[in-house]
């Protein structure tokens, strides 16, 4: 093979990323695009790069410690790096190399100023950007000048910076190699960035542009206020025109001086409306090219546009496909299932099969597209207040986008059968008996799943649960199920509106739903106190628990003493509640029966905070607690005029509130435990696929639809390189966040609260559980690291069901993600700890040990210090 060590840019492509780098293979793709102007350059390729490192061979062992570290290790990175970065600046560059870059400048002019660029081989991908870790030299003046910087361009692949990235993010520090770009320098009026899509709001009709006078490198540092110019279809939407105090300059020697702007000029656009219009026309041209919305930095020199950069925007989350051109609206469902992570591709179509509505996928989460409904004059009321109630923020969303009034068209209403959403549902008896025939029958269904599908195999597996998911579909509709819970949340609302307006009392029947029965969320947090009753009195048992690091421990329990105890008292609690986990809405995220060593830290955080007995003591607690406070309200109504019947009305309610409301929670534990008997069969099947050499790895069927498997299973063929696309777009999945609602031009609309209420500097949220608390806040995002004192409030990105063990050590709850009905908001009424969630940012905004104030009933938090 030989080595090429230096190619012009007009023959580099963007295939060529390994030779030229992101950067390089980008402005050599640029210079090919018609219209578009690049400054002549050349590109130092990798090879080059290459063979200076084999000058050194003692990088190697650098590099093998550089891999090691820890990167959170600041210092010891920060030590090592500079270490590798001396010893590439300090390396001679090889005379043949040397001369080819002469000639390569010579070419270009020779001595005239120079920019010298770094271009990694990492750099600028459509999954990951790893813009301003490399060096950039401007004015770069004299041959020797222009090989110093080259040097020191290589060694800038190992700053601090770039090395932290490349350690968090699995990259290699072997497999990124560095080419270096030199083009000629522009001294330009104006320079910027441009973004084809709103880098705010993710829009892809806007483009939006930062302007700033002399080079761009002032505004790249944050050292001015740009103006901002925002084009849609061809027209100016918007324009800021900052005040600009200084721009950097090219001084004739080499090198760059921050200058003074006359004050008479600072207040000037640094663009025309016509060049602003023309530069948003250039920069659709290059997306239109790369077939991706890019971040491009641009050059005004004399009255033309030049390109120095364009790089794709990794941050915009997808948008989900339509099957039309016209305007639509995308509901999170993760927002409403406490479940924002990305999904696998099984647990997606699964979830899809399940859902009782069509959902679409983008970025590894499941929407529902409601265009229809908010077309509807009829039906659009109605699905904003029962998903404003719910969730106010989606509520708002939906709100600002009907507002507008012209992204959405009106639509003639179909007349549909069965009743609008969010009516009354039919009559129903306040009858506990209702619920524990549902439970039994649900229970029944599952025992049959389990005996039926153990002599399944291969297609006829697949087949079976796709004929199953039918019926656990059809117990998902049952009226009756629906019926009870319905109404109980009617009647939760109904009755705290009465009496907020008899009573002036907000939030009341939270005190009211202490401790109901048949809430199997809530008595499954119970349990494992129980659990922890059993192995408090064995020492030896604890101290082996605290140093738990894998999840083969019950089997080395029963060599200690009391150890057979424990072990049987977390097993029968695995039988019982071992489907659930975190993100259990996705069939293939890890159950508590496959991981119990994520239970360890709340078994020890029970016996440590806890006394024996704990469980049922808490339970008649809060029962005693709910009927006290029925008491009080119905005495206090029966002081008001037509008091004995307002009292009357309001026991009915809370005597169906009681009976029903437990059962809200156990939908979703049916489906999960069904969930857990496809999952265990069909990882039983993939180890079959496993042995015939389909797969490499059971887990791969992670990574495929349930069609797909199908075929796997039906065909035993398999296409690795679709699993391998696959694990690495969930990998960059993982590093988007998923706006609660999405319109197909890519706009994530946030939604806001509105209140004037709220005292200056709280943070606002969605009251759900009445009461105020004060104590450490604990900002935890697994719950395996969940570690409670007596006092903590939890403050985490959301909780579904397998958060509940940990609420019973904590008291108050802060959430970013959340409704009114979803998990963290019942379990907190039913444990009567203050609540307040859909808080924006609660993880970064709180910092764990800070000393907080929730307020539930009001719906905010205070950070007091």
């Amino acid at each position: 093979m030989i080595e090429r060590y230096v190619l012009g840019l007009e023959e580099i492509d963007k295939t060529q990323v390994a030779l030229a780098g992101g950067k390089g293979a980008h402005l050599g793709e640029l210079s090919r695009i018609e219209g578009i102007r690049v400054p002549a350059g050349f590109c130092v390729t990798t090879d080059a790069f290459r063979r200076i490192m084999t000058t050194a061979p003692w990088i190697d062992d650098q590099l093998a410690r550089l891999s090691r570290l820890d990167p959170d290790d600041r210092q010891a990175i920060g030590t090592l790096s500079a270490e590798i970065r001396r010893t590439l600046e300090g390396i001679a560059i090889p005379d043949d190399l040397a001369a080819a870059i002469t000639r390569s400048v010579t070419g270009l002019g020779g001595q005239a100023a120079y920019a010298v660029r770094s271009s990694a081989t990492a750099e600028d991908l459509p999954t990951a950007s790893f813009a301003g870790q490399q060096d950039t030299y401007l004015n770069v003046v004299g041959l020797a000048a222009i090989l110093q910087h080259i040097s020191r361009c290589w060694a800038s692949l190992f700053t601090e910076r770039a090395v932290t990235y490349r350690l968090r993010n699995g990259f290699g520090h072997r497999k990124v190699h560095m080419a270096v770009v030199v083009q000629q320098m522009l001294f330009p009026r104006a320079a910027g960035i441009l973004f084809t899509a709103d880098p705010v709001t993710s829009n892809r009709k806007v483009v939006s542009i930062e302007a700033s006078f002399g080079l761009g490198e002032a505004l790249v540092a944050g050292l001015v206020n740009a103006d901002v110019y925002k084009v849609r279809d061809g027209e100016i939407v918007a324009k800021a025109v900052a005040t600009k105090q200084l721009a950097i300059r090219a001084l004739p020697a080499g090198g760059t001086q921050e200058l003074a702007i006359q004050p008479e000029s600072q207040k000037q656009p640094a663009l025309t409306d016509a060049q602003i219009v023309r530069l948003a026309q250039l920069g659709r041209r290059i997306e239109a090219h790369f077939g991706h919305p890019q971040d491009i930095e641009w050059c005004l020199v004399d009255d033309g546009f030049q390109v120095v950069q364009s790089r794709p925007i990794t941050t915009l989350f997808p948008i989900p496909a339509a099957g039309d051109q016209g305007n639509h609206v995308y509901v999170s469902v993760g927002h409403q299932q406490m479940m924002t992570d990305p999904m696998k591709p099984l647990g997606l179509s699964v979830w899809q099969l399940t859902a009782l509505r069509p959902m679409t996928v983008a970025g590894g989460r499941l929407f529902v597209d409601v265009t229809k409904e908010l077309g509807s004059p009829a039906m659009r009321a109605g699905l904003v207040k029962a998903l404003g109630t719910s969730e106010p923020l989606i509520g708002d969303a939906l709100q600002t986008i009907l507002d507008r009034g012209d992204f959405i068209p009106t639509l003639p209403d179909e007349r549909q059968g069965g009743r609008p959403a969010g009516s009354a549902p039919a009559p129903i008896e306040t009858d506990p008996g209702i619920v524990a025939e549902l439970i039994e029958r649900s229970q029944a269904s599952i025992a049959t799943l389990q005996r039926d599908i153990r002599a399944k195999s291969g297609p006829a597996l697949l087949d079976f649960i796709l004929a199953d998911i039918q019926e656990l579909k059809r117990i998902l509709v049952d009226p009756r199920s629906h019926q009870v819970f319905m109404s109980a949340m009617q009647a939760s609302g109904r009755l705290n509106e009465q009496l907020q307006a008899w009573l002036g009392e907000k939030n009341a029947v939270d005190a009211l739903t202490r401790s109901v029965p048949s809430n199997v969320t809530s008595e499954m947090g119970l349990a494992l106190l129980d659990v922890a009753d059993v192995i408090r009195p064995y020492p030896e048992v604890v101290a082996f628990l605290r140093h738990v690091e894998d999840d083969n421990f019950l089997a080395e329990l029963p060599a200690l003493a009391g150890g057979r105890e424990a072990r049987d008292a977390i097993q029968a609690y695995l039988g019982k509640y071992g489907m659930r986990c975190v993100g259990e809405i996705d069939i293939t995220k890890p159950r508590w029966s496959e991981r119990p060593s994520t239970l360890v830290p709340m078994i020890l955080g029970n016996i440590r905070n806890f006394e024996p007995g704990a469980g049922e003591r808490l339970f008649e607690q809060g029962r005693q607690e709910a009927w006290e406070k029925e008491q009080e309200l119905l005495t206090r109504l029966r002081a008001l005029p037509e008091g004995e019947q307002k009292a009357e009305e309001a026991k009915r309610m809370i005597d169906r509130i009681r009976t029903f409301i437990g059962y809200r929670e156990y939908p979703k534990f049916h489906i999960v435990s069904r969930y857990f008997v496809y999952k265990q069969a069909l990882l039983k099947d993939a180890e079959r696929l496993v042995r015939a050499h389909v797969l490499r790895d059971r887990e791969e069927i992670f990574y495929l639809t349930f069609a797909e498997l199908h075929d796997v299973v039906r065909t035993n063929q398999v296409d690795n390189q679709l699993i391998r696309q696959r694990k690495d777009a969930f990998r960059s999945y993982a590093a988007l966040t998923p706006p609660r609602v999405l319109t197909s031009d890519g706009e994530a609309i946030a939604g806001a609260y509105r209140r004037a209420d709220v005292p200056a500097g709280a943070l606002t949220g969605l009251a759900v559980s009445a009461g105020t608390v004060e104590g450490r806040a604990r900002v935890i995002l697994d719950m395996a690291e969940a570690d409670f004192e007596a006092g903590d409030i939890l403050v985490t990105a959301y909780t579904d069901p397998s958060w509940t063990p940990a609420f019973v050590a904590i008291k108050g709850l802060v959430t970013e993600v959340g409704g009114l009905m979803t998990h963290g908001a019942v379990i907190a009424r039913e444990y009567g700890l203050p609540a307040v969630v859909g808080v924006e940012h609660a993880t970064r905004l709180i910092r764990d040990g800070q000393r907080i104030r929730v307020h539930g009933t009001d719906g905010y938090v205070e950070i007091l210090h």
